[in-house]
C-alpha cells in the first residue's frame, strides 16, 4: 500500500527556491571536521590547511535561465563562467579553478559548441582561473550547463552572509536593475518578431543593459578595492536574485532588521528609462530584478571616511535592531517593508 500523502504538506512551488533548500538541507549533518561552512551560503568553505578552499556549483538551463532566440552562444559561456566566480568574490576570496558538466541535444552541430566554450575561455582567460575538468552527455531536450567553482581565501579575511553588525553600513557595488532591463527588450522584440518574422529588432541604444543581461562580470574590482583600503566587510553576498532577496539573506544570517534608502539605490539611466518606457517603478527593478551579479555588503561605521569618494560603490542604508524589521524608506517619504519578489527559478514554466 502506499502512504497517504500529507495534505499539510506544501508542494515545491508553494516552497519556492530557497524555501526547498532549507527544507532539504535542514537535518544535514556535517561529518567532516573540515568542513567550515556548508549549505547556506554562497560557496561551501573547506579548512585546506594554510588557507580556506571555497567551492560552488550554478547550473544554466535552456528555457528556465536562457533563451536562445536571442542569447549567443559565445555569450552564454562567458556568463556560465562569471556567474559562478562571483560567488566566490561574494566571500572575499579569489577564483582559480572551474569545472564545466555539459548536458547537448542532437540539434547542436560542433561548431555551436565550440562558440559555446569560445565564451568559457575568454572569462577563464580574463579572471585568471583555469577550466580543470568536467563532464559531457546526452540531452533529450535542450542545452544544460553545470559549472562548478573553486577559489582559496586566507583564513582571516572569509566573509560570510552575516553575521553583520548592529548600526554596520549597507553598501553596493555598481547599479542595479540593468539585467532585467535588458531582459525585457529582448523579450519584447522576440514577441515583434514572432508576430513577424521580417521585422528587425530594435535594440538601439540599448548597449549597456543588453551587456548587463547576457554578459555579467564579477566584481573581483570590488574585492581589490576593499583589500587595499584594508576594510573587511562584516557580511556580503552576491546579488543574483534582487536586492531585497539578498538584504533578506544578510538579516536572516545576522538576526537584524535593517533601514535602506530608496533615493540611494544605484540605477542607471538607461534602466530608469527602460522602466519608464514600460510603465513600470524603475526601483522595482534594482529591488526584484536580479541577474546583476554585484556585491552587496556592510562595513563598520568607522570604514565610511576610506569609501565615501569610490564611485562604485553606493552606501544605501544600515543594520538595525531586529525588532525594527526590513524596510524601505521611500522617496516620497512613506515606510515600507521589504519583500523578496524576485524571478523564482521553480516556478512553473510557461
Amino acid at each position: 500500500m502506499f502512504e497517504k500523502r500529507d495534505s499539510n504538506k506544501k508542494t515545491i512551488e508553494e516552497l519556492g527556491e530557497f524555501g526547498l533548500i532549507d527544507h532539504l538541507t535542514k537535518d544535514v549533518k556535517i561529518l567532516q571536521p573540515s568542513t567550515i561552512r556548508g549549505v547556506g551560503d554562497d560557496t561551501a568553505v573547506i579548512d585546506a590547511g594554510t588557507n580556506y578552499l571555497l567551492v560552488t556549483k550554478d547550473l544554466l538551463l535552456e528555457g528556465v535561465h536562457f533563451d536562445l532566440s536571442y542569447y549567443p552562444l559565445k555569450h552564454l559561456g562567458y556568463k556560465a563562467i562569471t556567474v559562478n566566480l562571483s560567488d566566490i568574490y561574494a566571500m572575499n576570496g579569489s577564483p582559480r579553478q572551474v569545472i564545466v558538466g555539459l548536458g547537448i541535444s542532437s540539434r547542436f552541430p560542433l561548431e555551436a559548441i565550440e562558440e559555446l566554450y569560445a565564451g568559457m575561455y575568454a572569462a577563464c582567460e580574463k579572471y585568471g582561473v583555469d577550466l580543470v575538468g568536467g563532464d559531457t552527455t546526452s540531452s533529450l531536450r535542450g542545452l544544460f550547463l553545470s559549472v562548478t567553482a573553486i577559489g582559496t581565501v586566507d583564513k582571516d579575511k572569509v566573509v560570510y552572509r552575516g553575521p553583520a553588525g548592529e548600526n554596520d553600513l549597507l553598501c553596493v557595488s555598481g547599479d542595479l536593475g540593468g539585467a532585467y532591463a535588458g531582459l525585457l527588450i529582448l523579450e519584447r522584440e522576440k514577441a515583434v518578431f514572432k508576430a513577424n518574422p521580417d521585422m528587425q529588432p530594435d535594440l538601439e541604444g540599448h548597449d549597456y543593459i543588453l551587456e548587463r543581461q547576457l554578459k555579467p562580470e564579477a566584481r573581483q574590482d570590488i574585492v581589490k578595492i576593499l583589500g587595499n583600503m584594508q576594510i573587511l566587510p562584516t557580511a556580503m553576498i552576491d546579488i543574483s536574485d534582487g536586492l531585497a532577496s539578498e538584504i533578506k539573506h544578510i538579516c536572516k544570517h545576522s538576526d537584524l532588521g535593517c533601514t535602506v534608502y530608496e533615493d540611494k539605490i544605484p540605477i542607471d539611466q538607461d534602466t530608469y528609462d527602460t522602466a519608464r518606457s514600460f510603465k513600470m517603478d524603475p526601483t522595482l527593478y534594482a529591488m526584484n530584478g536580479g541577474e546583476d551579479y554585484e556585491l552587496l555588503f556592510t562595513i563598520k561605521v568607522e570604514d565610511y571616511e576610506k569609501i565615501k569618494n569610490i564611485p562604485e560603490i553606493s552606501v544605501i542604508g544600515h543594520m538595525t535592531a531586529a525588532n525594527s524589521g526590513v524596510n524601505l524608506i521611500t522617496k516620497s517619504g512613506p515606510v515600507v517593508e521589504i519583500k523578496a519578489q524576485g524571478w523564482d527559478h521553480l516556478r512553473k514554466q510557461e
